[in-house]
């Protein structure tokens, strides 16, 4: 297949495009910097906000198939750059909905964990559609709105399109920056020295990274117009004992680490359901917690040139 993955260069984009590569597929990357390109011809330098941008891209080759994960991430990032957030998450999505709607491509759109809000039990797939949430922050609503463009231009158009909810993807190739996941945060953190907070009554279920894409790269194959899916990991962790494991592994003790026990605008607990994953693509969790943040540390002591 031809397949176009928007945000390719990004920490989840670049090693679902590797996997699709490797099993056979034609695939584009689109992302906003400029780069000198993958395998030659293969990238377009795209903000996915201005409609004629994408489609330029979209007259120029025939897709079968798009992974749309171009977006701006992060509650703070979300607060702090709200502007962009709304351009590229709500407005992209849009274009790219628009353009499918004459193309007829199938398309995955990312959505987030974080659309559960203030749900405090296991997060299936279809419980917000049978509860009243309140999502928390800008990113969790403008990720809602996404999932409500889908099923608009679904029910009114026909586009067939799947919707992934990660939970807290981690591992190596995500550089740090302080809008960035809390695995990245604690480890650059840890590394170099400096202080940073734990809300240490939040839990989480974490995705190691390869995990994670392998499941995104079947979905190609194995697709289901409407489904919904969570794509987690099966640790189920209090956020105090990840940052003690990331100082192990760091070989740091907590001398810098402050801890609350509440982040404002932030969900408790994010339990997920990966039934559905599990059934339809084959998820499953084959790098454990220990061992994919011994991974991601040993990347970022690289990456940084930090020595152990």
């Amino acid at each position: 297949m031809k397949i176009l993955v928007t945000g390719g260069l990004g920490a989840v984009g670049a090693p679902l495009t590797d996997i699709l590569r490797n099993k056979g597929h034609e695939v584009w990357v689109l992302d906003r910097a400029h780069h000198h390109g993958l395998k030659g011809k293969y990238y377009f330098r795209c903000d996915v906000g201005e409609y004629r941008q994408v489609e330029n891209i979209m007259e120029q080759v025939p897709f079968d198939f798009v992974y749309h994960a171009a977006a701006e991430f992060g509650r703070m990032n979300g607060e702090d750059f709200y502007e962009t957030l709304w351009r590229t998450n709500a407005v992209g999505t849009k274009n790219m909905i628009r353009l499918q709607e004459r193309k007829r491509y199938r398309m995955v759109i990312f959505s987030s964990s974080e659309i559960y809000g203030d749900w405090k039990g296991l997060m299936e797939e279809e419980t917000p559609d049978r509860n009243p949430i309140k999502q928390m922050n800008d990113y969790a609503i403008t990720k809602w709105v996404n999932e409500l463009q889908v099923a608009n231009s679904a029910a009114t158009q026909g586009t067939e399109t799947v919707t992934v909810r990660l939970f807290n993807t981690y591992g190596p190739g995500e550089p740090y920056s302080e809008y960035r996941s809390v695995v990245c945060k604690f480890i650059y953190c840890a590394l170099h020295d400096l202080p940073y907070t734990v809300f240490s009554t939040h839990h989480r279920n974490l995705s190691y990274i390869d995990d994670t894409c392998r499941t995104l790269a079947a979905i190609a194959d194995n697709f289901k117009p409407g489904a919904v899916y969570n794509i987690a990991g099966w640790t189920y962790i209090e956020m105090k004992t990840l940052s003690d494991m990331i100082l192990r592994a760091c070989g740091k003790t907590d001398r810098l680490v402050a801890y609350a026990p509440v982040e404002h605008h932030n969900t408790l607990d994010k339990r997920a359901s990966t039934a559905a994953a599990v059934r339809d693509l084959g998820h499953a969790e084959t790098i454990d917690l220990e061992k994919g943040i011994r991974r991601t540390v040993a990347w970022q002591r690289e990456y940084y040139h930090v020595c152990a």
